[in-house]
């Protein structure tokens, strides 16, 4: 995962040809160099080990012109640990620095921020911080085979003729079968709806054995949530059975133990060691 992470932020990085070999070497001066306003906020330094990648990208590239951004980035990070303590303080000691000034440029921002700035800002990281999360949960439910949600007629529809569709651009295709779409009479529309019915049937069906191999793994957490209440509900009523079940059975040998006491023959007994007594 960490590799894949960093091979999309060497895909973001330039080319060879663009790019000369970064210095470790660090100039307080140019974070304060730009002009600082509430519509300009500073940037977060890059880490150690990303200023460590962005000297060596260009470098790996160039020694590996037929390698793919991927290959590079598990090399690059392979040279990093690998990279001796006293090299590696070298890019720690000027990502300290980095941070330092970030901390007093970011001071400089907030102060210059009105409340209703601050509370902007706070609602927009908010929201970052919600889609990141729902990107990797996205992610995450790809990863474990989470059955694809069925599709409308519409969207079998659009899927069937989207090649042939008027229109150059994909919001122009799609207003054109839209519109097609619409003038379809109820007969031309049954088939892809029935379809689309056939299809809810393959997710139900789909769904019930997803989850169920999520419950062996115990992650109850990504259950529908009206499955979820259906199980508890199950989990609670075999629990009330278990109880009647033993109740009953405790309940019967108290039976048993009390008739045996009262029978003829142990009352006999109990009198003639009562009597020796």
């Amino acid at each position: 995962m960490a590799v894949a992470l960093l091979g999309r932020a060497l895909a973001a990085f330039p080319s060879p040809r663009h790019i000369l070999r970064c210095s470790t070497t660090y100039s307080v001066e140019k974070w304060f160099s730009k002009q600082i306003s509430s519509d300009n906020p500073p940037k977060r330094p890059l880490t150690a080990y990303f200023r460590f990648v962005k000297d060596q990208q260009p470098i790996f590239r160039e020694q590996n012109p037929d390698v793919s951004i991927l290959e590079i980035a598990k090399k690059i990070a392979y040279a990093w640990k690998e990279l001796p303590v006293s090299e590696k303080q070298t890019y720690e000691a000027a990502a300290k620095v980095e941070r330092q000034a970030y901390k007093e440029e970011l001071a400089i921002y907030k102060a210059q921020l009105s409340p209703a700035q601050i509370v902007a800002l706070k609602e927009e990281r908010r929201q970052k911080r919600a889609k990141r999360k729902a990107m990797r949960k996205k992610r995450e439910l790809t990863v474990l085979g989470k059955p694809k949600r069925p599709r409308t007629g519409f969207n079998i529809f659009m899927s069937e003729h989207f090649q042939e569709a008027k229109g150059v651009s994909v919001q122009a295709k799609m207003k054109n079968l839209f519109e097609e779409w619409q003038d379809l009479s109820s007969s031309q529309k049954q088939t892809y709806l029935q379809l689309a019915e056939d299809d809810k049937v393959r997710y139900e069906n789909e769904m019930k054995s997803w989850e169920e191999q999520m419950v062996d793994v115990g992650r109850e957490d990504l259950i529908r949530y009206k499955n979820r209440r259906l199980k508890k509900s199950r989990v609670a009523t075999e629990k009330k059975t278990v109880k009647k079940v033993i109740s009953k059975k405790r309940v019967k040998t108290i039976k048993i133990q009390r008739t045996k006491e009262s029978s003829p023959e142990v009352k006999a007994k109990l009198k003639t060691t009562s009597s020796e007594e």
